[in-house]
């Protein structure tokens, strides 16, 4: 298990490494200021160092100066509030792995925790003490499912095989999540991750894109052109939708999977690779080797460990993290103020299905972000096109419009709430969390003409 030494004078962003850290399986020590920490590095040995760049007495370059002249080899990344092309230059001159505003992002900080640990030939021990109720951050996906966690938790054990994977799910649960983070998290990581959507590219055209081809293979081949397989050596090729590959294109792929070979296009030499190969597909590829559709030899070699995904009707505690997490994403692109949602906007969505699941929910957030005024999000804002189906509870086969559903529902919210406060209006607004003048204009808006005191 890694050691890491945090140095801040802030105990509040020392609590917050110190959490960060800890969840993701290193051994963390903080102190409050560079005297102790020297001493502490006089009479401990730690793997890496992450230190404050302004702090009283002691800064953080003089700090990283006398930590090479203790250990030139010792690891030290910084971060600072103040950020400026001097400091950074400076901080990178006396030896600094890495230079960091305090506003970081929390993935991008753990990624380069892990490289620098890597460099050093430490591999991270990453485990989840996971208690049920937690949130948890893992490969650029965000989670408090149980479901979810055992995803997670797969991962980590496969990442360090050669093991081809093939993930399962519905449209938008995220398999090229799952797939980049398999990769990240393997010895394969600083080679390259390709990825290619089986089904957006016509037929005629994948194998070229699979192989490559050599000069005058056919009319436009001016020049070699290495494929994809060749591009991924040495790292990882990810296959999304690979249930919608042609017979052909199937025989092919079988023998890259079996040998590690292949020919370009007009060529006559076997190329080999060394490429991990993760597949993904939304389809039930078990009916579709029934059905005589797909090779059950290419689905037994791709199927070696299969990720199930599920679809985020089955794991609905996550839609208020997931929501939270898009609104901080989308108001900070668009330079907007933080936002959140009503109390009935939220329970508008925990009763919606997500028939295009994460994804889904991620348009509906941006899309209400970007027209929301207010700093509350209404329902109104985050209206969608509902495909056919079963869309919320109680509501008929073949779908209906939203709009007038989220209308039927804010009016039974709202009169529900005025209702128990007795008609007023201010203690209605509260219990909906959302402004009184809000509440006017729906009212006013829906028709709800009841009197109030």
């Amino acid at each position: 298990m890694a050691k890491i030494l945090v140095v801040d004078d802030d105990q509040g962003m020392r609590e917050v490494l110190e959490i960060m850290l800890e969840r993701d399986g290193y051994e963390v020590g903080s102190v409050s200021n560079p005297e102790r920490a020297l001493r502490r590095l006089r009479r401990e040995r730690y793997d890496l160092i992450i230190t404050d760049l302004r702090m009283p007495g002691m800064d953080g370059i003089q700090f990283l100066r006398q930590v090479k002249e203790l250990d030139p080899d010792q690891t030290v990344i910084l971060l600072t509030a103040f950020a400026s092309p001097d400091t950074a230059l400076a901080a990178m001159k006396e030896g600094a792995y890495d230079y960091i505003e305090k506003n970081f992002d929390v993935e991008e900080l753990k990624n380069t925790i892990r490289q620098a640990l890597e460099k050093k030939g430490i591999k991270r021990e990453e485990t989840f003490a996971w208690d049920g109720g937690e949130v948890v951050h893992f490969g650029g996906m965000i989670s408090k499912s149980r479901k979810m966690i055992s995803v997670f938790q797969t991962i980590m054990k496969v990442a360090e095989t050669t093991t081809n994977v093939l993930i399962l799910g519905e449209s938008g649960t995220g398999k090229e999540l799952v797939a980049r983070a398999i990769h990240e998290k393997s010895k394969r990581s600083k080679m390259p991750f390709v990825v290619i959507n089986c089904g957006g590219v016509p037929e005629n055209l994948l194998e070229s894109e699979f192989f490559g081809y050599t000069k005058g293979a056919f009319t436009g081949a001016f020049n070699d052109r290495a494929g994809l397989f060749e591009i991924a050596d040495g790292g990882t090729i990810f296959l999304d939708e690979i249930g919608e590959l042609s017979p052909f294109l199937q025989v092919k792929l079988l023998r890259v999977v079996q040998d590690k070979t292949f020919r370009r296009i007009g060529g006559s030499e076997d190329i080999k690779v060394d490429v991990r190969i993760i597949s993904a597909t939304n389809q039930d590829l078990r009916r579709r080797v029934q059905e005589g559709t797909f090779r059950e030899d290419l689905y037994f070699r791709l199927n070696v460990i299969p990720i199930h995904l599920p679809p985020l009707r089955e794991r609905r505690e996550d839609i208020p993290v997931l929501t939270s997490y898009f609104i901080e994403r989308y108001c900070r692109a668009f330079g907007k103020e933080p936002k959140t949602l009503s109390a009935y906007t939220m329970d508008l969505l925990m009763r919606y299905d997500f028939p295009g699941n994460v994804r889904e929910l991620e348009n509906i957030v941006e899309r209400g972000v970007a027209l929301e005024e207010t700093n509350i999000i209404l329902p109104e804002n985050l209206s969608v096109a509902p495909p056919s189906g079963t869309i919320l509870d109680g509501v008929p086969e073949g779908g209906l419009d939203l709009n007038a559903e989220l209308a039927r529902y804010e009016r039974v919210l709202i009169e529900d709430a005025l209702g128990k406060t007795g008609g007023s209006r201010a203690k209605a607004a509260k219990m909906l969390g959302i402004s009184a003048d809000s509440l006017y204009y729906r009212m006013e808006k829906l028709g709800i003409t009841q009197k109030m005191s």
